[in-house]
């Protein structure tokens, strides 16, 4: 039979309010007593009835992570990040999936807020960076933490984490130019994600830096995905002359671009030096194993869901956290024969 509240209360010998306390993380509840019930709780196995617990009072206890991105080692790596902070703090997760560019995206999130009594949303890109979204949200007044591309807020945006991408595609691509590459391309990721733009404006200015000019033939638009690199890859190798590295604006682009060089006979980084961004599982599952930018996703969504939850009493409040992505060099990248 399911263990029940009142079983754990029985087995503790205090009230079935005093362990509702306790489950809920209340205050002054003496550490005697928070020790006694969760020796029951772990002795008896019991899983508190979330339903319950949200009806039984105002405040919920669910975080929703929404997304929509086809990197599925990004949503592990988001996922892993909230539940961590979620579980210290005592508080469920819901992940919902969806389509950004659906029509009726804003009325799906806000319906989901109402229904779920949501304590709060972590939003990724490219609904973080939707202003239609954050709009219809704001009117139900829905809590929520933003994780956005940029160093700075350019504008009063609530609870923030920023990832500077721009940074990280600078210093990347100055690894490149300081091994003597000038012929760089660059792959691009979804053109609706800002990131897309930051990094591009990242590899722009380190080309700009050095007072290398910027080819356009070299910039070829894409997704975030590994067919994406695929094909871009063979558009750049197929030129005359080529390039002598490409910047791929994450590591599944990356990886399919260099599995397209190693099919047709392209040695890497001997003729050709491939970087990627994120420093996801792609890159260290690759032959040669990528160079890359570190993007700690995991610690993103958990510094993330730690300002959500310490902060959501306090509607619309302004906050922000910067994360600043450094190169990690590998082997996919050398100097220019």
């Amino acid at each position: 039979m399911k263990v029940t509240i009142n079983d754990v209360a029985k087995y503790a010998g205090v009230s079935i309010k005093t362990v509702s306390r306790v489950t809920n993380n209340e205050p002054s509840v003496k550490q005697a007593t928070i020790d006694k019930v969760n020796e029951a709780i772990k002795a008896l196995n019991y899983q508190p009835n979330l339903a319950a617990r949200n009806l039984a009072g105002t405040k919920s206890y669910v975080i929703g992570f929404i997304y929509d991105n086809p990197n599925a080692y990004y949503i592990i790596d988001m996922q892993n990040g909230i539940l961590s902070a979620c579980r210290d703090k005592g508080y469920e997760l819901l992940i919902h999936p969806c389509d950004a560019t659906a029509d009726t995206i804003c009325e799906e999130l806000t319906a989901l807020v109402k229904h779920a009594r949501l304590a709060g949303l972590v939003l990724t890109p490219p609904l973080s960076e939707d202003p239609k979204i954050l709009a219809a949200l704001d009117d139900i007044d829905a809590h929520y933490v933003r994780i956005i591309a940029g160093d700075r807020n350019k504008e009063s945006c609530g609870l923030t984490v920023l990832v500077n991408d721009r940074h990280g595609a600078v210093s990347i691509t100055q690894h490149l130019i300081d091994l003597g590459h000038k012929d760089i391309a660059f792959i691009s990721g979804d053109e609706q994600h800002e990131s897309t733009k930051e990094r591009f404006a990242g590899f722009c200015d380190a080309l700009s830096l050095n007072k290398i000019t910027l080819n356009p033939g070299f910039v070829v638009e894409g997704q975030y995905s590994f067919e994406s690199g695929v094909e871009g890859a063979k558009r750049l190798l197929a030129m005359t002359p080529r390039p002598t590295a490409i910047v791929a604006c994450n590591d599944e682009i990356a990886a399919g671009a260099l599995f397209v060089a190693r099919l047709q006979g392209v040695d890497i980084p001997r003729d050709i030096s491939i970087v990627g961004f994120e420093d996801s599982p792609f890159s260290r599952q690759t032959w040669p194993k990528l160079t890359t930018v570190h993007q700690p996703n995991q610690k993103i969504a958990q510094v993330a869901t730690e300002l959500l939850i310490a902060n959501r009493k306090e509607q619309r409040l302004d906050s922000a956290r910067v994360f600043t992505p450094e190169p990690v060099v590998r082997d996919s990248s050398s100097h220019p024969l």
